[in-house]
């Protein structure tokens, strides 16, 4: 199979089924120095009349680095029987092992950034805007309880969708 570069809007995605059931990784750094993380909250639409992406990363992820001083990450959706390697992702911190080798999953780079050869969509974004969230903001004080707890904040970052690619 080989990735198909795409207009946005010819993808057949479902953003809810996308982001909130199918999961996927957000990997960001450079193709030789890069880090991915299992990702389940997010959204897809337009802002500033372009498509974009919305990411929120923890502070104390090891992508968050990554996320901090490069301008394009990647957004990679795979399919079901990659559950387990999206798992692994999501519970073991790049800064203690090579989730690459560990997961087996391969590495590719479009339009300059990472990405994987499995997955059946990616979307290669370029950062426009982030800003860190903040307790006060919550119109609902509830969910601070519910979902951060001591963890810390979320960071909120909005990429624009500067290509799109579907497995042929």
């Amino acid at each position: 199979m080989a990735f198909v570069k795409k207009s946005t809007s010819e993808l057949g995605c479902n953003p809810f089924t996308t982001i909130g059931k199918d999961w996927f990784l957000l990997t960001a750094g450079t193709p030789e120095h890069f880090n991915t993380m299992t990702c389940s909250w997010g959204a897809m639409g337009v802002i500033w009349n372009v498509p974009s992406v919305t990411a929120y990363v923890r502070t104390n992820r090891h992508t968050f680095d990554f996320l901090e001083h490069d301008e394009l990450f990647t957004i990679s959706v795979f399919p079901e029987e990659y559950r387990k390697a999206l798992s692994f992702c999501g519970s073991h911190s790049g800064r203690d092992v090579d989730k690459v080798k560990e997961t087996g999953l391969t590495p590719v780079t479009l339009d300059g950034a990472p990405a994987f050869g499995e997955a059946k969509l990616v979307l290669v974004c370029r950062k426009m805007y982030s800003q860190m969230m903040s307790q006060t903001e919550f119109q609902d004080p509830s969910l601070v309880d519910t979902f951060y707890g001591k963890d810390p904040m979320h960071k909120m970052y909005i990429g624009q969708v500067i290509a799109a690619y579907e497995q042929n």
